[in-house]
């Protein structure tokens, strides 16, 4: 008994063959995370250096170069390049294609070890040293706060709390703020009075300082307990400003800051990046979702949470989206399904002309349950759906009948002959199953270089490689099981004289 024959005879199983694939393949494509392109890894690195008062040469000579030399120790290394300029060293560090994202993590770690043991070596003049390695990090969803009457310190005040709920949101991986300016106390001294009351700038410059350091005041023991003091000399306010006292402690003859110079407080005179929205100048609240998620699910859940919070929002404080990618992703993901439904379906009507009433819904069928199954498959192997996975779907289309068509024509063949429907088939399945499997094998091969490519090229076309295995691997399967199935079912050996 071969495997057309225990298909047609045990009915059950086929039933159950066929119920699995439609309502595994129907629950599997809900599941399915959506995306609007495969996740990709950026395999580079950025370490930013600051060397104020240093020249380029100096910064060259003796911060870049040394940390170029050890960051080449590392195997992992394919190319730096590096910038050095007055003040700061810029160097892009790129790794093999080889390492995968998941090896990734590990060697910025290496990476960033070995430049701290190299720290303490560097010019005491070095103020900063950061590694940037989140370039990967795509910020799925942009907000902007803006409000007429609001200065950026308010916004920022507002955008700070909407980022610690929308952290709390199932799915969000990073919140960043952008376009907020530093607010500043500004003290402008005046020389005359300086002179006038014989006192330095040096020294108004020197207490400022000195009062704005954090230092520890020392312990007490309180009943066997060590309690840190802290001082509350901190500066922070035009108010603590104007009434430091600057000269007289000793004398009693008081003199405050406020008696030399003016305090404000405003926005630093140089900002930083500054964003525009509709003119308006406007805060950005950058969101990146968490790896492996369903872009659209999430999307859902913070625009659910971003409706409850608009009842406590300030008036005339607006937040508009100025990028969305869950809606993005769901009407590329809709605009794709329908493309494929209509393939499918161009595909199925083009059968029933060419094939046959019966034999086209056979193999019509035959295909939703061989796009069902992959869908299950897909999800099983966490391949998301997106414009690559779905477009190998419908390049697949015309090669997912092939397998059918060459059943359902021998069993035609065979009716004709006289044959009975269980005969016909059996007899096709002997005969075709190994030179089809070996035809599918081959179509797989095909792609095989895209999926297996270990650089970046398999990192984002892998889907379309796996998508194309499973499906026409399961083209086979239900060619081979399926299809004499429905075949029994469907096709009537009385009408082995006509045309199916």
């Amino acid at each position: 008994m071969n495997i057309a024959e225990y298909s047609i005879k045990n009915k059950v199983i086929s039933w159950l063959f066929i119920v699995i694939l439609a309502i595994g393949g129907v629950t599997s494509f809900l599941e399915l995370g959506r995306l609007e392109d495969p996740a990709f890894t950026i395999k580079d690195a950025m370490i930013v250096a600051t060397y104020p008062g240093a020249t380029s040469k100096e910064v060259e000579e003796e911060l870049t170069y040394p940390l170029e030399k050890e960051i080449r120790k590392l195997p992992y290394i394919d190319r730096i390049t590096s910038t050095s300029s007055n003040g700061m060293s810029q160097i892009m560090v790129s790794m093999k294609m080889d390492y995968g994202p998941d090896e990734l993590p590990q060697i910025w770690d290496e990476m960033r070890r070995k430049i701290n043991d190299l720290q303490p070596t560097l010019p005491q003049g070095v103020q900063s040293l950061q590694i940037i390695d989140d370039f990967g990090d795509v910020y799925g969803v942009m907000l902007m706060l803006t409000g007429d009457d609001y200065d950026y310190v308010e916004l920022k005040r507002y955008a700070d709390h909407l980022r610690r709920e929308i952290e709390l949101v199932d799915g969000v991986g990073k919140v960043d703020i952008a376009g907020d300016q530093q607010e500043m106390l500004f003290v402008e001294i005046s020389l005359d009075r300086l002179a006038s009351l014989n006192l330095d700038m040096n020294v108004v410059s020197g207490l400022l300082n000195q009062q704005n350091n954090v230092v520890s005041a020392g312990e007490v023991m309180v009943n066997g307990e060590s309690l840190v003091i802290r001082p509350s000399g901190t500066l922070n306010t035009v108010q603590a400003l104007e009434n430091l006292i600057i000269h007289g402690r000793d004398t009693g003859n008081l003199i405050r800051l406020k008696d030399v110079a003016t305090i404000t407080r405003g926005i630093q005179e140089k900002p930083g990046n500054m964003i525009l929205f509709n003119g308006k100048k406007a805060i950005n609240i950058g969101i990146s979702f968490a790896s492996g998620v369903n872009v659209v699910e999430v999307g859902e859940r913070l625009n659910a949470e971003l409706s409850s919070l608009e009842s406590i929002k300030p008036a005339g404080l607006d937040m508009s989206y100025f990028y969305n990618q869950a809606q993005e992703v769901d009407d590329s993901v809709k605009a794709f399904v329908i493309s494929l439904a209509e393939a499918v379906a161009i595909v199925i009507i083009v059968l029933l002309f060419t094939m046959g009433l019966r034999s086209g819904v056979i193999i019509g069928v035959v295909l939703l349950l061989t796009v069902f199954g992959t869908f299950i498959l897909m999800n099983y192997n966490n391949i998301e759906l997106h414009r690559i996975s779905l477009g190998a779907l419908i390049i697949a289309l015309g090669m997912l009948v092939d397998n059918a068509i060459v059943v359902v024509e021998g069993i035609l063949v065979g009716l004709k002959k006289g044959r009975t429907k269980v005969q016909a088939a059996v007899d096709i399945v002997k005969q075709t199953q190994w030179p089809l499997l070996g035809a599918t094998v081959i179509a797989i091969t095909a792609f095989a270089p895209i999926g297996l490519s270990q650089d970046a090229t398999g990192e984002f076309m892998g889907s379309l490689f796996w998508v194309l295995c499973f499906s026409l691997f399961l083209s086979w399967v239900t060619a081979i099981t399926l299809t004499p199935f429905l075949a029994d079912l469907l096709l009537k050996e009385e009408e082995k004289d006509k045309n199916g």
